[in-house]
């Protein structure tokens, strides 16, 4: 076995991660670094086409997109396919009000797309913003 030092403040944090998560010290650490890790693979190119692939549960249904940095969203699926929104709230209450018009539309884009990273982990689309 391998260790590496860390502050005890963090040795505190990582502990408390890991009861919260009901999982070894050493998987949080392992899981912490996966969830960058796919994070930076998956960094967007900002360039016209291209972005990152994303995508929002709402209302049961996925719509998947493309998020181009810094901030527009493409939708490449469903009835809103070929709609582009200068930002990830104006794509999400697009969503919320095709599927629920009934509904107040206002939501936070960047905590209701998540980065389609193809492993299952939420990661939600706040990690990519420039602020």
């Amino acid at each position: 076995m391998v260790y590496i030092e860390v502050s005890a403040d963090t040795k505190e944090m990582v502990a408390f991660a890991a009861r919260m998560a009901n999982v070894t010290e050493g998987e949080i650490v392992r899981r912490l670094i996966a969830d960058f890790s796919a994070v930076e693979d998956a960094a967007p190119t900002g360039t016209e086409g291209d972005g990152l692939s994303i995508y929002a549960d709402y209302a049961g249904r996925r719509t998947r997109a493309r998020f181009i940095a810094p901030a527009r969203v493409e939708i490449v699926d469903g009835p809103l396919k070929g709609e582009s929104y200068k930002s990830p709230t104006g794509a999400a209450r697009a969503v919320v009000r095709h599927y629920n018009p009934e509904v107040n539309d206002n939501r936070n884009g960047w905590m209701f797309w998540v980065i389609d990273n193809g492993d299952g982990a939420r990661t939600w689309l706040q990690t990519m913003r420039a602020d």
